[in-house]
């Protein structure tokens, strides 16, 4: 699939390397890629008005007016499918990346295999958000993107699945869980998580980043934060 890319640095020569090394990657890759540079988080937002189709974004977090992690919180709140890469000469930014669900920090200079992988890993993300599950509704069928379910829960015959809103439909865990993808953790027989909307694991509940909570089953806890590990 091609990819609409934007690389958006403050620096015209950290904008620069980045778009090279981006395009490195999708030549390798054999895949089409379109770039955009911009020089400011404002220079970002006026085109994405107009052009909502990025895919991915490598954004640096220290620049001018509007910091990236600003930037990226605005576009969260309507996009959750773009993958966001921040790069930043500073760690101090990293626990405010679970807002934004950022992909991955890469730290400056940038090492290009790394970029690399971190590429391949949003294309990976890209392509599983392309999978829906059909839902029965009342008033017909819904075709809802698996990545913006955040969970799922069992109330009686039928299940609830939580995303942008919610839908309950006549069906098993077990039946949906076989239209989802390896994001998913399986919290005993009730209800299904969404690993990448996790923002922390206690002994007792699963947090999501939206403030809902969902109990944690007991002996479950291990298993969820190695499945956040491996998932990476």
């Amino acid at each position: 699939m091609p990819y609409k890319i934007a690389v958006c640095d403050d620096s015209d020569a950290d904008r620069a390397y980045l778009a090279g090394l981006a395009r490195g990657w999708a030549a390798d890759r054999g895949q089409n890629a379109q770039l955009a540079l911009f020089p400011s988080a404002e220079s970002f937002l006026f085109r994405y008005a107009e052009e909502k189709d990025f895919q991915i974004l490598l954004l640096d977090i220290e620049m001018g007016r509007m910091d990236g992690v600003t930037m990226a919180k605005a576009l969260r709140r309507e996009n959750d499918a773009i993958q966001i890469i921040f790069v930043t000469g500073y760690s101090d930014y990293i626990a405010e990346g679970y807002e934004v669900e950022a992909l991955h920090y890469l730290m400056k200079p940038v090492d290009g295999a790394r970029l690399w992988a971190v590429l391949d890993r949003a294309a990976e993300k890209l392509r599983k958000n392309e999978r829906t599950v059909l839902l029965e509704q009342a008033d017909g069928l819904v075709r809802l993107p698996v990545h913006q379910i955040r969970s799922a829960e069992v109330q009686g015959n039928y299940v609830t699945i939580h995303a942008r809103e919610d839908y309950t439909a006549r069906m098993t865990l077990s039946e949906l869980e076989t239209q989802l993808d390896d994001n998913f953790f399986r919290l005993g027989r009730s209800a299904l998580v969404n690993l990448g909307c996790v923002a922390r694991v206690t002994r007792t509940a699963v947090v999501l980043n939206d403030g809902s909570a969902l109990p944690l089953p007991r002996g479950a806890y291990d298993r969820i934060n190695r499945a956040i590990i491996n998932r990476g």
